[in-house]
């Protein structure tokens, strides 16, 4: 019934207990799981890992702490990657993140747009890191138009989720949104239409009241959802529901 639209199931935190782990899901109410890549490796390890389990899926591309990787090369490896399998869904994640005194605005911006520019040409959807980015990332969404996009793990205003809906985007809740201290998240919580809502994990990070500090797993993705229903005044099953269909149209998944 749970959709854990977001998640690093490959991630090394993992090595010692990753099919015990998956294997569980499906008893703890999570039908589907997209699994993210963050550099070409990563990507590889997203459709390994989907095309070992039915209910996960995998979306290719490079973190935006790596965008000064992001050539014709390795774009042509993650088209071809595409082309050959089925079950990956989307790309990413790519974007935008100025949260380190290192990083290179302009890499991060022309990575992120060939990005966008591949999700169209291969009609899929592009998850989208937006850290400290938020008017640039704006920007490139405005001016580059991609189908469709996953504003993952929100960490904006109300506002820029009005102006991203409005666009036509999904933006996507993680276990930030059930932390004490996160009040402007909440809000946005509450604003996001029943039809551009998705929730996720982000896997192993992020964990959500009342298990925030420990490893993430895509389990707790019920906890995101409970919350978000008492902030909506509506039921969990709803959220599930609604998040859950949200996925699987954006995702394209039958």
């Amino acid at each position: 019934m749970l959709f854990d639209s977001h998640a690093h199931l490959d991630d090394d935190r993992f090595l010692k207990d990753r099919d015990e782990v998956i294997n569980s899901l499906k008893d703890s109410g999570v039908s589907y799981v997209v699994n993210v890549g963050a550099d070409l490796n990563t990507s590889l390890n997203s459709v390994n890992l989907a095309n070992k389990y039915d209910f996960i899926y995998a979306a290719i591309g490079v973190h935006p702490y790596d965008a000064a990787t992001v050539n014709g090369e390795l774009l042509e490896k993650l088209k071809n990657l595409s082309k050959q399998n089925k079950k990956i869904v989307a790309i990413g994640e790519s974007g935008l993140d100025y949260s380190y005194d290192e990083a290179d605005k302009e890499v991060q911006k022309k990575a992120f747009i060939k990005h966008i520019l591949l999700a169209n040409e291969l009609n899929l959807p592009i998850i989208v890191h937006n850290r400290d980015s938020h008017k640039d990332m704006l920007d490139i969404l405005a001016n580059h138009k991609p189908e469709n996009a996953i504003i993952h793990c929100y960490s904006g205003s109300l506002e820029m989720a009005k102006i991203l809906v409005n666009m036509g985007y999904y933006i996507s809740f993680s276990g930030t949104v059930t932390f004490k201290n996160a009040k402007n998240l909440k809000e946005v919580a509450k604003f996001v239409p029943d039809d551009k809502l998705l929730i996720e994990t982000d896997c192993p990070y992020l964990s959500p009241e009342p298990e925030r500090g420990t490893r993430n797993n895509p389990a707790k993705v019920r906890y995101t959802a409970e919350v978000i229903a008492q902030l909506r005044g509506t039921t969990f099953e709803e959220i599930a529901k609604h998040t859950l269909l949200n996925a699987k149209r954006v995702y394209k998944i039958s």
